[in-house]
């Protein structure tokens, strides 16, 4: 997991799809479970938060804290206290989001108390300490905006130029519609790679094929 990514308009890394990370930490006898996931809205992120309320509801506190990417704004970021006192909890675990460099990423902990005070600098960094250890364990994947393409090809060389397609470097076969007629791929590459891409083609289709532009898309 990377700790100085840097992010930019058209490329940041998130939470691997459908993966929840979970990490136990314990200090005087108070326990903070931090769970980690991908959220890519406000409601996706607010479900979380209820959910893991409902799978322990006998906890002190939920706090959490989360980001996660808008088109042309800048993101969204939300934290919460949830009873602790303030700046000691929701704070220090959206800091470690942000050190993280992660966007579209959730995280909640989790506290039952022991029955020892930690005080306020105990607190955050247990807080802190829990979210930075979770997110070691988390897998990732990088977003970014491609250019997608069309191409049409027969039956007697899809399979193989498809094949070919899918171990190629800089390109990403997104969806194969197969018709009467034959089958159509979706590709997409970087910007600056779109040559290799036309280049590629017409290696593999001994020039027949057309590839027709498509608009851009996210792709991981």
């Amino acid at each position: 997991m990377p700790t100085d990514a840097t992010n930019t308009a058209n490329s940041y890394r998130r939470p691997a799809a459908h993966h929840e990370t979970t990490h136990t930490l314990e200090i005087k006898r108070s326990k903070f479970i931090t769970f980690i996931t991908r959220i890519e809205t406000e409601a996706q992120a607010r479900d979380f938060i209820s959910d893991l309320k409902n799978r322990y509801p006998d906890a002190r506190h939920h706090c959490s804290a989360y980001i996660y990417h808008v088109d042309g704004a800048n993101p969204v970021e939300r934290s919460s206290d949830d009873g602790e006192p303030s700046g000691t909890a929701g704070t220090p675990m959206l800091d470690a989001l942000r050190g993280s460099g992660l966007l579209d990423i959730a995280a909640v902990t989790v506290r039952y108390f022991g029955g020892i005070k930690l005080g306020a600098g105990g607190l955050v960094h247990a807080y802190s300490d829990s979210v930075l250890t979770c997110l070691t364990h988390m897998p990732t994947v990088t977003r970014s905006r491609k250019e997608l393409y069309l191409v049409e090809l027969p039956f007697d060389i899809a399979g193989r130029v498809e094949a070919t397609l899918r171990t190629t470097t800089n390109i990403t076969v997104i969806a194969a519609d197969y018709t009467a007629a034959g089958v159509t791929l979706t590709l997409a590459t970087d910007p600056e790679t779109s040559e290799q891409l036309n280049g590629t083609m017409s290696a593999l289709t001994a020039g027949q094929a057309t590839l027709v532009a498509a608009g851009t898309d996210w792709v991981e």
